[in-house]
């Protein structure tokens, strides 16, 4: 029996925003308004699309686009926890959902050296077209009226344990970590063995603190366990491999 750590990855694997952090790839290091206020609530995946096509009617080049998104900060502890899993394969399942895009992940955890640690990465995909311009689409679609149009947490991680399941692989336990409103959904579909870890301050935790103060309401099953860093996550890791 297997734990499988699933991780949200923006304000969690890494200490910001990589959507917003790539902005500072501009000579001007900011987003005219135009752009600015062309979003729209529930659509972020579509607004990131026309960030990344006024960055490259900049000229912005691709290599330009990674070498500024490989310097965004780890969180604390992170790359100890991520090295740690990185070396208990063996026991230890780990994949990333995220409402990021697939080029800044797997630029950000390769150039760490940490992209050993996760088995499959679910986010929106990106790629850059012939004109070097980065397009983003949306991950999924879905009928969950608690999530954003293009990304159902919950829906990914359900998928992935029913196929883990057909291939003969269960987990004794999962550790959900996460800190924003997107990572409430997949809590749901979590046991009462398992463990759901908002981090300290942020979104997760107080969404999680409300359903715990309504009446008869435990809807929420697994147990939660707010954290403030890597190294937190790291000592209940160890803690439930060795009980």
């Amino acid at each position: 029996m297997k734990t499988l750590m699933v991780f949200d990855f923006d304000h969690t694997v890494v200490d910001d925003n990589s959507d917003t952090w790539v902005v500072r790839c501009l000579p001007g290091q900011t987003l005219p308004d135009s752009v600015k206020s062309s979003y729209e609530k529930g659509r972020w995946t579509e607004y990131m699309g026309r960030v990344m096509n006024y960055i490259g009617e900049q000229e912005v080049s691709p290599d330009r686009v990674q070498s500024v998104m490989e310097t965004i900060p780890f969180t604390a502890g992170m790359t100890d926890l991520l090295t740690f899993i990185s070396q208990n394969k063996s026991t230890i399942d780990c994949i990333v959902i995220s409402d990021s895009n697939t080029m800044f992940i797997e630029w950000i955890l390769h150039a760490a050296g940490l992209h050993v640690a996760v088995d499959q990465v679910f986010t929106n995909p990106a790629k850059f077209n012939e004109l070097g311009y980065m397009e983003v689409q949306c991950y999924h679609s879905h009928e969950c009226n608690r999530c954003p149009v293009n990304l159902c947490k919950k829906k990914v991680l359900e998928l992935y344990l029913s196929e883990q399941s057909d291939g003969g692989v269960e987990y004794e336990h999962i550790f959900y970590v996460g800190d924003g409103g997107n990572d409430l959904c997949p809590s749901f579909c979590l046991r009462g063995h398992d463990v759901v870890m908002p981090r300290k301050g942020y979104t997760l935790e107080k969404l999680l603190a409300k359903l715990d103060g309504q009446e008869g309401n435990s809807s929420v099953r697994a147990r939660v366990l707010a954290w403030s860093s890597g190294t937190d996550i790291l000592q209940e890791l160890k803690a439930s491999m060795q009980s």
